[in-house]
């Protein structure tokens, strides 16, 4: 027979303790392993050679050259996924936004089936916390290109404010501005934005390495630390991240740029992306 007892130990999830303690946790766990091992706050990545297959990336590959490693063939794969991002030979991320908004309307169906109450105090949580991580996780890398898939996934929050009782009636961008969110491709300028920002200052770098380069200019006008813009012929590879982040960087007020942390650069960031997007 079970009887109830009260818990004195443990976190609950979502606690300001949280990150402390799985850092903790997990501080030590590479430390008899010999491969190159990737924390991440809900998955742990282990690295080595990859011996038996390839996947073929761009279009020059016309004859599907075969590869081996010493004495192995390697077999062709047309996709591969890593850390839960689909990647396919071709760089489009069209499966991947299928597949991420597949897994939020598939959520959004069960929040309908079980959830009585529709209020934006219940289901502005629920989007947040079950919803939201599909459509953005490591968006930096899978972006959508193409217009069908932003739509796609546009229709993921669509459906998520509509069902908010008090806000039925109401279009898409009244319903947004009521509850104080932003479209998804907004969210997704504001994620790079941010990510681009943390570069800059030397959050990811390594030996003084960073993703961007510092435009070399006398000119004044602008936010005084705009960033150099490449060419390329392909319209895909504009649409990368180190790219098409660069033109809005320099879009940017001085006084954003000039953020002496991130959490003021988040604050200054929201009023300017009114004139961005």
């Amino acid at each position: 027979m079970f009887k109830w007892k009260p818990e004195m130990g443990g976190v609950p999830q979502g606690s300001v303790l949280g990150p402390v303690l799985f850092n903790i946790f997990v501080g030590d766990m590479d430390s008899e392993i010999e491969c190159t091992l990737s924390k991440f706050p809900d998955e742990t990545k282990l690295c080595g050679t990859v011996d038996h297959w390839v996947l073929h990336l761009g279009h020059g590959n016309h004859l599907r050259h075969k590869y081996r490693l010493g004495r192995e063939w390697l077999e062709s794969s047309p996709e591969e996924k890593d850390l839960r991002v689909l990647m396919d030979e071709k760089l489009d991320m069209s499966r991947h936004c299928l597949l991420a908004a597949q897994k939020a309307n598939h959520i959004l169906g069960c929040i309908k089936r079980s959830v009585a109450i529709r209020s934006r105090e219940v289901i502005l949580p629920l989007y947040s916390a079950l919803m939201r991580p599909h459509l953005e996780y490591c968006v930096q890398l899978w972006s959508p290109q193409h217009r069908k898939d932003m739509e796609l996934l546009e229709q993921v929050l669509w459906r998520a404010t509509k069902m908010i009782k008090g806000l039925e009636h109401l279009s898409y961008e009244d319903r947004l501005r009521e509850l104080g969110l932003f479209r998804l491709k907004k969210r997704r300028l504001w994620g790079d934005l941010i990510m681009a920002f943390q570069d800059l200052k030397g959050t990811y770098r390594r030996d003084g390495e960073g993703l961007f380069i510092r435009e070399c200019s006398d000119k004044t006008r602008g936010n005084g630390f705009k960033l150099e813009e490449g060419r390329f012929r392909l319209d895909r590879r504009k649409k990368f991240f180190t790219v098409r982040v660069v033109r809005h960087w320099n879009r940017l007020p001085r006084e954003v740029v000039d953020a002496p942390s991130l959490e003021v650069f988040k604050a200054r960031l929201d009023g300017a992306l009114r004139n961005l997007v």
